[in-house]
């Protein structure tokens, strides 16, 4: 917790000869104004119904949750900042009582005052109230009975205040006491100057109490009347008798006695100069213990969980939690040389209690609680008690860094066994021989020393009296007396780890590491592996320890795991959460029920048994609430306009006073109790722009070691703005449709005619690309026509020229119509083709033959392409691929329908495109290839407005894996406009 501080005091240091008597410790908290508190000073402490603790201060009062801080000043409703008591009544009501005289309470988050509350405005005769009555017996509304310094009674009946009620002047007061049937003290303890009661002139005072302390029926009676204070002095106060159960000098109090508190069997008084606490006081015992030495107790409260609360005047609150009445702790400051310990160990026969700690310190305590302290190790540097072992009747084993020595317990003297240095852990066999681990190097004392070792011999752990385990930091080792040569042990998971101690249990060896956890090894095989993961308390351990019996205790960085070796299971761990004054443990002792922890702050001894587990869940209540910028009081309805991008966040707190950084929330937004629950830490849960509807936010709470509370829950109605009504969204839903149905009317309309527009131009200009494209392909036939008949008149074939004019003239009429169209159909390009090639036959003297293949499937259409598309592939194939060739050539034109595109593919045997290539005039190669890139250029124009994707391959038959045979084929899918 980031505003609280622990103080740790000791008391009780009584010289006795050479030794000191053992002082029990209490852990004690301390809360300031750094913390949040409103003033050092504090006057009085209250716990509300709620569960809450108010302080009074000179400058407000604070309330407090286990947490955090809230103040209340002038400005928040107080009639005044210098509040000096506080009462709280049945009804829920906080009273606060100021030097003023006014009446003003806390009552469901409101300060009530005059000015707000009229029922509160009365004439007070310039006195303030000193205590506070309620009604025993009543109705809903119980009446508050003040006294005041004029010794004047004021009754407040929820309606109105009623000025000296009872007119009994300076009596007045023992008169409330006196008929406790009627009225109900609001505080513990009054101060008196008197006990002389005119009214009552039958009363018995005692002195001195005529019954012991032990009596069980005047212990019920103190703990059920209030206590009178007089001077320094308590006495039980009833109509018959004044008995007087402490007085102060008896006891070594001088001081005036400023407030009593009675917990259990268990006093505390507190005075001026310090606070006293008497242990078991109402079971005899006779010894003050002396707490908060020169501070000013102003109050005393045991809350509902049983924490006491110590007011002071000037030094804030002081707090001890129930808890810590369960542990008792040691160090230097009552009694020990240090607060570091190292190791701790008992000698069960004389039962004296030795306690290992730094700079070669050895403190024991007798049964008595006398201690005594030695030093045993003087050498420089690390010289720290690290293992104390029982080894015969009175004789102990102490482990040093520097030594191995021998102390007995019954002359409490030392004698040095070995000098060893950086000794690490010692071991006795069952026949008492002794081993030593002790830097690199494994000792048996008088009989041999395993020495300079390439590793860190951390612990050693004996099977029998000739074999035992050594830990290192670089794995597990196994030796024995007669080999005396460390061999590796376990199977491959101990080859690396670094390890902390060994303990040998029943036939199993439990090994703990420095960052792994605790190996649990049978026969050389791990059969149990425990780390955080189950539930210890850290992987990384310090120490072993097996108590004889059941359990194993692993000390670690963060707590005590306690393992049943048994099951193999951790049953518990044990951490400063729990009591302890540090998680660092360095060694844990167990005498029958009675758990000794050494710890790197000091001893803490407890009965193992006996820790007490707070299970309660804690109060959970509803802080304030938030909506945009706006701050509300805590309500369970909560409902409002909605904000537009306005944060809903949602405060609550929990009243817990032990560990509150540790209390746990879980919100539910969804209304279902069994699902839907978001764990936090956080206590507030913030919603983000929120959107208009009725909620239901359910939220529990848990501190350490307990269960979930009961939901605490509450209804959130955001209501939509007028905008967000259904009817006015359904208007604004139809006007925006038809609006954006206008619109849209005239933007589709607008961009349909720019694209008919731009498609038609797109068409015509595609048109035109195509025809000049076409035309382009004419010049380039002719030229090659005329060619042919050039031939046939240089070979004398007149006759044949006429007929090829003829034919060509008329393949020319039939072009140049075919020219001026888009497409043409197939039936119209399969003539011109044939046209083509029987001029062509004639041309190359009927070197090749052709034939053409069509798909029955195309019969049943009217097929358009375009026109002047496959001649020139045709053309290509009979120019550069069968001319060529020495023998006759074959020409086969197929026509197939794939998809919605035309298939043609030219195949002819003759010497194949890339033998062609190679043969050609550079020029003919020219030509070729623009013939080639026109057909390409022409499919990607008819692309641009048909749609469609054509495609053009060429492919060497011979080099395409078409067996041995030759030629070329070429391929073409061409965009078609098909019809029935």
């Amino acid at each position: 917790m980031s505003f609280t501080r622990y103080i740790l005091l000791w008391w009780l240091v009584i010289f006795c000869t050479s030794t000191h008597a053992l002082a029990q410790g209490l852990m004690i908290r301390n809360y300031n104004v750094k913390d949040g508190l409103a003033n050092a000073t504090v006057y009085a402490a209250v716990q509300d119904r709620d569960g809450f603790i108010w302080f009074a201060t000179p400058t407000g009062v604070s309330k407090f949750d286990g947490k955090r801080f809230r103040n209340y000043a002038k400005k928040d409703g107080l009639t005044d900042n210098d509040v000096f008591r506080l009462a709280a009544d049945s009804k829920g009501r906080l009273w606060f009582f100021t030097l003023n005289g006014k009446l003003s309470f806390y009552y469901k988050s409101i300060i009530h005052n005059s000015d707000n509350d009229s029922t509160l405005r009365f004439n007070n005769r310039s006195h303030y109230m000193q205590s506070a009555f309620e009604d025993r017996e009543g109705g809903k509304e119980k009446a508050v009975w003040f006294y005041n310094t004029n010794n004047r009674v004021i009754q407040y009946t929820g309606k109105q205040v009623v000025y000296d009620k009872l007119g009994r002047g300076d009596v007045a007061l023992l008169w409330l006491l006196r008929n406790d049937g009627l009225f109900r003290p609001l505080q513990n303890a009054f101060h008196v100057e008197s006990l002389k009661d005119p009214g009552n002139e039958n009363l018995v005072v005692h002195s001195v109490c005529p019954y012991p302390l032990t009596d069980t029926v005047l212990a019920a009676r103190i703990h059920q009347r209030p206590v009178l204070m007089l001077r320094n002095a308590l006495y039980s106060y009833s109509a018959t008798d004044a008995i007087c159960f402490f007085n102060g000098p008896a006891w070594g109090i001088r001081e005036d006695i400023s407030n009593v508190c009675i917990d259990n069997n268990n006093l505390w008084v507190g005075t001026q100069r310090a606070l006293y606490f008497i242990r078991d006081f109402f079971n005899g015992e006779k010894k003050v213990i002396k707490l908060l030495d020169n501070h000013y107790i102003t109050s005393l409260l045991k809350d509902r969980d049983g924490n006491i609360w110590i007011t002071t005047f000037g030094d804030g609150v002081y707090y001890i939690p129930y808890k810590n009445f369960y542990f008792s702790y040691l160090d230097n400051t009552n009694g020990l040389y240090s607060h570091s310990i190292f190791s701790i160990c008992k000698d069960k026969k004389t039962d004296m209690l030795l306690v290992g700690q730094n700079a070669g310190i050895l403190n024991t305590i007798s049964s008595s609680g006398n201690i005594n302290q030695f030093t045993l190790d003087t050498a420089s540097g690390r010289n720290s008690l690290l293992t104390i072992l029982p080894y015969r009747d009175n004789d102990m084993l102490i482990g040093t860094d520097n030594r191995l020595l021998l102390f007995n317990t019954a002359a409490q003297k030392a004698r040095l066994l070995k000098s060893v240095r950086m000794l690490k852990d010692v071991d006795i066999t069952p026949s008492g021989k002794i081993r030593i681990a002790a830097k690199n190097q494994v000792i048996v004392l008088d009989e041999y020393a395993i020495s300079d070792l390439d590793m860190m011999v951390t612990s050693i752990a004996s099977v029998t009296d000739s074999t035992y385990y050594v830990g290192t930091n670089t794995g597990l080792y196994f030796c024995s007396d007669n080999r005396r040569q460390l061999q590796p042990a376990g199977n491959d998971t101990f080859r690396k780890l670094s390890i902390k101690d060994l303990k040998w249990i029943n036939g199993y060896l439990w090994v703990g590491t420095s960052d792994q956890g605790i190996y649990v090894m049978y026969r050389d095989e791990v059969v149990k592996h425990l780390s955080s993961a189950n539930n210890l308390a850290s992987d990384i351990c310090q120490q072993l320890y097996y108590d004889g019996s059941k359990h194993l205790y692993v000390a670690t960085n963060k707590g005590v795991s306690v393992i049943d070796v048994k099951t193999r299971t951790i049953t518990r761990n044990i951490t400063s959460n729990d009591g302890l004054m540090s998680d660092d443990i360095r060694g844990v002792y167990a005498d029958h029920d009675m758990l000794y922890i050494a710890t790197s702050n000091g001893l803490c001894y407890f009965k193992g048994n006996n820790l007490p587990v707070d299970t309660v869940p804690p109060v959970i209540y509803l802080s304030n609430i938030r909506y945009g910028d706006s701050t509300f009081l805590p309500a369970t309805d909560f409902t409002h306009l909605y904000k537009r991008k306005a944060s809903f966040e949602v405060e609550f707190g929990t009243i817990v006073f032990d560990l509150p950084d540790l209390v746990e929330y879980q919100y539910n937004f969804s209304g279902d109790s069994t699902n839907g629950w978001v764990t936090t830490m956080s206590n507030i849960f913030p919603f983000p722009d929120l959107p208009p509807g009725a909620y239901r936010l359910m939220v529990r709470a848990r501190k350490y070691k307990s269960d979930w509370s009961k939901p605490l829950s509450m209804n959130v109605n955001i209501l939509p703005q007028w905008y967000q009504q259904w009817w006015a969204r359904g208007i604004l839903l139809v006007a925006a449709l038809l609006l954006i149905l206008v619109v849209l009317r005239f933007i589709v309309r607008r961009i349909k005619q720019a694209e008919k527009r731009k498609t038609e131009y797109n068409r015509r200009i595609a048109e035109l690309e195509a025809k000049a494209l076409t035309n382009q392909m004419n010049p380039h036939f002719i030229f090659n026509s005329l060619n042919s008949v050039q031939h046939l008149i240089l070979e004398k074939e007149e006759k044949q020229a006429l007929n090829f004019l003829a034919d060509f003239a008329t393949l020319m009429r039939q072009m140049l119509n075919n020219s001026r169209k888009s497409y043409i159909s197939l039936e119209e390009e399969i003539a011109f083709l044939t046209r083509y090639l029987e001029l062509e036959k004639i041309r190359f003297a009927h070197s090749f033959t052709y034939h053409f293949i069509m798909e029955d499937a195309l019969k049943d259409y009217t097929v358009y392409i375009p026109p002047m598309i496959i001649q020139p592939i045709v053309e290509n194939a009979i120019k550069h691929g069968l001319a060529p060739k020495n023998s006759s050539g074959y020409l086969e034109i197929r026509l197939e329908m794939v998809d919605d595109l035309l298939y043609c593919s030219v195949d002819d045997d003759g010497i194949g495109w890339d033998k062609s290539n190679s043969i050609k005039s550079s020029r003919l190669i020219k030509h070729e290839s623009t013939a080639l890139s026109v057909i390409k250029e022409r499919l990607q124009i008819i692309k641009s407005f048909n749609g469609s994707v054509g495609k053009l391959e060429i492919i060497d038959k011979f080099k395409s894996g078409f067996g041995n045979k030759e030629g070329t084929l070429v391929e073409i899918l061409i965009p078609i406009v098909k019809m029935l």
